[in-house]
């Protein structure tokens, strides 16, 4: 059985001044996921806030980092706050950060959410859409902690009942159970 490393999709705030509790969730977090650098990999946005917060903690713990970087942002330089110096591999997708999203999420076999506004909460949307296992880090102080609140009692977020996502306060146990789905996902993609 060929080796697959599990892809862990990343929806972040981009903002250069994230908030405190966010940012602690998303330094735990990375660290609890950095025990599985060996079988996991990173996809994020490409930088900028709590992403390149991720980046920087899992790739100095020795993870693999891929940016999937939006047409805006490929001509950014030092110092710019969404330089991302983090990703270990950069991808320049030609796209826009609405589009880049799409390939995010796609090529994720699990999406989790460490907290943003619109946009975080769009990709959220695209990885519920495509029925992605979805987790969301609750108690950040951004928009997607209302996304809880939009949530049938199974965890749907509409009728269609695409995939429950699953919330939670505790980054590492959010890490631990991105790890898990992640592998269940690998494990079903193979046996096709």
């Amino acid at each position: 059985m060929p080796h697959r490393m599990i892809q862990i999709g990343i929806a972040a705030s981009s903002s250069s001044s994230p908030l405190p509790k966010a940012k602690e969730k998303t330094i735990r977090f990375a660290r609890k996921l950095a025990e599985y650098k060996d079988e996991v990999v990173l996809l994020t946005g490409g930088g900028g806030g709590l992403m390149t917060i991720v980046s920087e903690e899992f790739s100095r713990h020795g993870g693999i980092v891929v940016g999937i970087v939006p047409l805006e942002m490929e001509s950014i330089v030092k110092g710019h706050p969404r330089w991302n110096p983090y990703n270990t591999i950069e991808i320049l997708s030609g796209m826009s950060f609405q589009a880049r999203s799409v390939p995010l999420v796609r090529s994720s076999d699990v999406f989790v959410c460490l907290g943003g506004e619109a946009g975080t909460l769009i990709e959220v949307l695209i990885a519920y859409l495509n029925a992605k296992p979805t987790i969301v880090i609750t108690d950040t102080g951004y928009l997607t902690d209302k996304l809880k609140s939009l949530t049938d009692k199974e965890g749907y977020l509409d009728t269609r009942k695409m995939v429950r996502v699953v919330f939670e306060g505790n980054p590492e146990k959010a890490a631990e159970k991105a790890y898990i789905m992640g592998k269940q996902a690998v494990k079903r993609r193979i046996k096709r």
